[in-house]
């Protein structure tokens, strides 16, 4: 089998909530989402999707994606879809770098797989692990009653796990946690998840302040060194995000006994086949993760559920579905999220049939013919 094309479509998707707030005073009201198709010779077309975190997050950005792709998608054409190792390794060969730039395509690679095996993803990446993953919801940062009163919303919704987003003046997010976890009930999991917004002898602080809550705490600080200096004078579990960007961070990280957990996101690490390394690596050395990916639609809410639902569930310890805060549905098949939980597609691939009314015409377009595009990015236009 071989790539014959490869076309990408680009599709805002606005929040329900309005806006989406994180530390540093980062706010985003309309994620910018990146959907890729790969055509192959055997009349299978597999999708993938990749939606960073505004451009002040990660080092990616929307823009970079559509950048990327015109980069390095005519280098693909001809290659097998079906060989997961080998079109890793070429894509690093004509790409350094730029992981999530090369997340969609390989996601759309594993549902060209799924398809012509007649299997899930979920199935190719280990298995169906039970029924259903349980979902955290993450509450954006507001004042502390507001982000409280939140937890017994979602609740209301069928959650018991919630991610606050903190990393903003210290004694306001130590009122954070606390209101949050006044209002918890039993079973319930708090994290406060900074996203390196606290200087370390903030992070500090907090840790003193919530030392008898019970509360994870997720990447405090910007580097791997200042996270492992709080971690080492707190007894609250401990989650990474950020620093955890390869594979080889999570062998240190083990060394050092440095988290509890990982926050494995996809496209941080340039999609299901290096993820799948990392889970399975997670696995055997009996590190919990929270599966998900940076943001996204439909199509990233499948990948993410196929990932997790193939994970052993004690390891499992969170994951969720980006379809359920956005207003824009791409695609059918999708999970749906049911009292606080998905469910990976049981159909072959990633289970999702997007729609072409709302994929519109494809911003690029590469194939027999060259490198084409409509009249650009819907935003900015190709350059």
């Amino acid at each position: 089998m071989q790539i014959t094309a490869i076309r990408a479509y680009q599709i805002d998707l606005p929040l329900h909530e309005g806006s989406y707030k994180w530390s540093g005073g980062n706010v985003v009201t309309v994620f910018d989402s990146t959907v890729v198709a790969i055509e192959t010779d055997a009349g299978i077309t597999g999708h993938g999707e990749v939606c960073p975190l505004g451009s002040a997050y990660l080092p990616s950005y929307p823009r970079g994606v559509r950048a990327g792709l015109a980069e390095l998608a005519p280098q693909l054409l001809g290659a097998n879809p079906l060989e997961l190792g080998p079109l890793t390794r070429r894509m690093d060969a004509a790409m350094k770098g730029h992981p999530y730039v090369k997340s969609a395509i390989d996601m759309a690679c594993w549902d060209v797989l799924g398809q012509a095996s007649g299997l899930p993803v979920a199935t190719l990446l280990g298995g169906h692990v039970g029924e259903s993953v349980a979902l955290y919801r993450a509450i954006s940062q507001e004042a502390p009653e507001v982000m409280a009163r939140r937890v017994a919303e979602y609740r209301a919704d069928g959650y018991t796990k919630f991610q606050l987003k903190v990393g903003g003046d210290a004694d306001t997010d130590i009122a954070r946690i606390r209101a949050a976890a006044a209002e918890l009930e039993p079973g319930d999991v708090l994290v406060a998840d900074a996203n390196t917004g606290w200087t370390q002898h903030a992070a500090l602080r907090v840790a003193a302040a919530v030392r008898d809550v019970d509360v994870y705490l997720e990447q405090p600080c910007r580097t791997y060194e200042e996270c492992l200096a709080v971690r080492r004078h707190t007894d609250r579990p401990f989650v990474l995000d950020e620093v955890m960007d390869d594979i080889g961070m999570v062998v240190r990280g083990a060394h050092d006994q440095a988290m509890d957990v990982v926050n494995l996101k996809i496209s941080k690490v340039g999609g299901l086949t290096r993820a799948r390394e990392i889970r399975d690596l997670c696995v055997a050395l009996g590190i919990a993760m929270t599966i998900e990916d940076t943001w996204g639609g439909d199509i990233v809410t499948a990948a993410i559920a196929h990932l997790a639902h193939s994970t052993p569930a004690p390891l499992l310890f969170s994951t969720t579905d980006f379809n359920s805060y956005v207003t824009t549905s791409i695609a059918d098949g999708a999970p749906r999220r049911d009292r606080g939980r998905m469910a990976a597609s049981r159909e072959p691939g990633l289970g999702v049939r997007p729609d072409p009314a709302v994929l519109g015409e494809p911003v690029l377009v590469a194939d027999a013919r060259g490198l084409t595009g409509t009249d650009g990015d819907r935003r900015h236009g190709i350059h």
